[in-house]
């Protein structure tokens, strides 16, 4: 052959190299050494080998002594022709220059050594065709199977697409094809394909009874981890804010879910998302980051600003939850694994950003009572107060060394210091959440849902005990301001506070002030329970209870509120108020007679166009003595003129803006006939109410 197969493996090695394909020419190099130097078969394994290498790039030197060293033999053929034929028309040229004579003749001897003939090249997809691909074209190219892909499609964040034009038809579901070459490339690919061939592994080791082998594989099964996939989702620490929604509401629902083995729901994971989830409410509780909560036939809805950024998670009732059939647990599991590693994260950033160490350290005996919440304030408190004791006293060394503060009374200052700067670092909103329940202590009732309330009191700055195990005080402390019950009739009542119902604490904190608690006492019914996360204004309907507690607001803060109609610009100039109203008449009745004209200006306008559509002629003299009944028609319905001058513009507009546009009516149709309802509502219980009373 003129060459031997030993060196023209060391070729194809560094050939291969050049393209990051060590391993397959590798091989392809042991192969050929392995068989016979004249079998045509070790030409096959090299050119298979060498196929791969064809798409680099081969310069005008790298070419010509690669023919040189296989010349005269097949697998220089098998070379050249291919090369021929994938290579651009540069690279044509310079092949046909070194072997003019003996072109056609590779070209024949080629068609000769092919068994099979070369399958003819397919139209180029372009297009839709090109950038988007079914599910289960992708399944297939990824070599895996569904249950694999929707997970790795899930923990990389990839989700199907709608194309505007669906080659495939309607039926498929579709993923961009960047997206599919992302998960190509990921390493937890590999890692699931590995323990897919554990799992065989250990199969057909029980299979086989051998238990051994058995015992020795199950110590050693690979597992992985998602922390690299968090950091490549949310390279900075806001962009993991911003998606903490989803993730708070599903690791708060599988804190309250019970274990159920069939569904693959496993005590220990209930374990960790109730551990999450508590150590997460201790930071909103211990930083006075909650804003808002609403209490709904769904579950409690929270509402906290973190970092600037608004949290809205919701959190099922204190009930026994029911676990319906058609859901998908495994898909919801996945979600959860992923979660569950981001909100570690997450927590593990809050609690050293306020120089607290994590996972925090519980008080057993605490945990083992289930006030596991209380716990974790009990630590987040002793924490702070070690610091802050710690910090005093080096601030205080220091500060009599250099003679800065005198050595009578020190602390007092430092403590001044200290907290001026933290009313610097809090914001208005946050002082205001934080003073709320202040200097106020609260006790809960056996009924009451005790860690919700736990939670949204202490994060408003109020103290809290219960009745039961584990409490910091106890029923019959003289410092209770409220207790918080659910049931008309108590044992004993105290004459020294006040036993109000739980919907006063929410309330309270949707409208930062102290609600009276006339309406909240035990066995009335309660007001409206308003939800903070809908603003009235923009609905177009302020409900009655919304008007109360925005003058119980404005009392608070010593300000007086317009009368109904009227406006704050009118309190504040009181004195101009007679002026303005002699003004504004004067005013009114010129605005009236140029509005009336402009009607009838607008009406000859209108007789015009027409005439002049009916091909008729006309006069500019106004028909005014003629047609002065329709005068006053046209202008007693000037909801007839607005609505031809819509008309008008809608013609005007393009079919998008035209149905945008419609839409638009169509919801506000839909708001203002919702607020009609409510209003009749009303009117119809403030009826019934007056016949009641009437009657009795």
């Amino acid at each position: 052959m003129g060459i031997s197969f030993h060196k023209l493996g060391v070729i194809l090695q560094g050939l291969r190299s050049s393209v990051g394909e060590y391993k397959i020419a590798e091989e392809a190099h042991i192969k050929a050494i392995q068989i016979d130097e004249k079998s045509v078969e070790a030409c096959g394994h090299l050119a298979q080998g060498y196929d791969v290498a064809l798409g680099a790039r081969l310069n005008g030197q790298t070419f010509p002594s690669m023919v040189g060293l296989l010349s005269g033999s097949k697998f220089s053929i098998y070379i050249l022709y291919n090369t021929y034929d994938k290579a651009p028309p540069s690279l044509k040229t310079t092949i046909v220059d070194l072997d003019k004579d003996r072109l056609e003749m590779i070209t024949d001897t080629w068609i000769q050594l092919q068994d099979v003939p070369s399958p003819a090249k397919g139209k180029k997809k372009e297009g839709n065709a090109a950038r988007y691909i079914t599910r289960s074209q992708a399944v297939k190219y990824l070599q895996v199977s569904l249950s694999v892909f929707r997970r790795l499609c899930i923990f990389k964040g990839v989700f199907p697409r709608d194309p505007k034009k669906k080659v495939k038809g309607n039926h498929h579901t579709y993923y961009h094809m960047k997206d599919i070459l992302f998960l190509k490339h990921e390493p937890l690919l590999d890692k699931f394909r590995e323990m897919r061939a554990y799992d065989k592994k250990v199969k057909k080791a029980m299979s086989k009874k051998n238990k051994d082998l058995a015992e020795r594989l199950l110590t050693r099964k690979p597992t992985y981890t998602l922390d690299m996939l968090i950091r490549e989702r949310y390279p900075k620490f806001i962009d993991a804010l911003r998606d903490l929604d989803d993730c708070l509401t599903m690791v708060h629902l599988f804190a309250a879910l019970p274990a159920i083995e069939r569904e693959n729901i496993q005590a220990e994971r209930i374990h960790n998302c109730r551990g999450l989830s508590l150590e997460w409410q201790a930071y909103i509780s211990r930083t006075h980051k909650l804003r808002k909560a609403f209490i709904s036939v769904k579950g409690i809805y929270y509402q906290a600003e973190v970092d600037g950024q608004k949290v809205t998670w919701l959190t099922p009732h204190a009930l026994q939850q029911v676990m319906p059939q058609d859901v998908d647990y495994k898909i919801m599991l996945t979600f959860l694994e992923f979660y569950e590693t981001l909100l570690g994260f997450v927590n593990l950033r809050l609690y050293h950003s306020i120089n607290l160490k994590y996972p925090p350290i519980l008080d057993p005996r605490l945990k083992a009572l289930a006030a596991d919440l209380y716990a974790l304030t009990r630590y987040v408190d002793a924490k702070n107060r070690t610091i802050e004791a710690n910090i005093e006293e080096s601030e205080l060394r220091l500060a009599q060394l250099q003679d800065q503060l005198p050595a009578n009374e020190p602390g007092a200052l430092m403590h001044l210091v200290e907290d001026v700067g933290d009313e610097q670092e809090d914001d208005e909103e946050t002082r205001a959440c934080k003073t709320l329940f202040q200097n106020k202590t609260f006790f809960l009732g056996r009924e009451v849902p005790r860690e919700s309330l736990l939670f949204v009191i202490t994060a408003f700055g109020g103290v809290v005990s219960w009745d039961g195990d584990g409490a910091p005080f106890g029923e019959s402390n003289q410092d209770i301001n409220y207790q918080i019950v659910d049931r008309p009739t108590q044992g004993h009542r105290f004459i020294s506070r006040d036993y109000i119902q739980p919907q006063w604490v929410f309330d309270c904190i949707n409208a930062r002030i102290i609600l009276p608690t006339e309406d909240y006492m035990v066995g009335k019914v309660l007001p409206p329970h308003l939800s903070p996360f809908v603003d009235n204004e923009a609905e177009g309907y302020v409900p009655e209870y919304a008007e109360t507690i925005k003058r119980l607001q404005a009392a608070a803060r010593k300000e007086i509120l317009p009368m109904p109609g009227g406006e704050q610009d009118d309190i504040d100039n009181a004195q101009n108020l007679l002026a303005e109203g002699i003004l504004d008449r004067t005013k009114a009745k010129e605005t009236a007679e140029r509005k009336k004209m402009m009607m009838i200006h607008e009406r000859q306008y209108h007789q015009e166009l027409k005439k002049e559509m009916e091909g008729m002629q006309y006069t500019s003299v106004p028909e005014s003595s003629n047609n002065g009944e329709e005068d006053t028609d046209d202008m007693s319905h000037p909801e007839q003129l607005v609505q031809d001058d819509e008309n008008m513009i809608k013609v005007s507009m393009s079919r998008k803006k035209r149905r945008l546009y419609e839409a638009i009516k169509i919801s506000q149709g839909r708001k203002k006939a919702n607020v009609e309802a409510l209003k009749t509502r009303k009117k119809n219980i403030q009826k019934s109410k007056k016949t009641t009373s009437n009657s009795s």
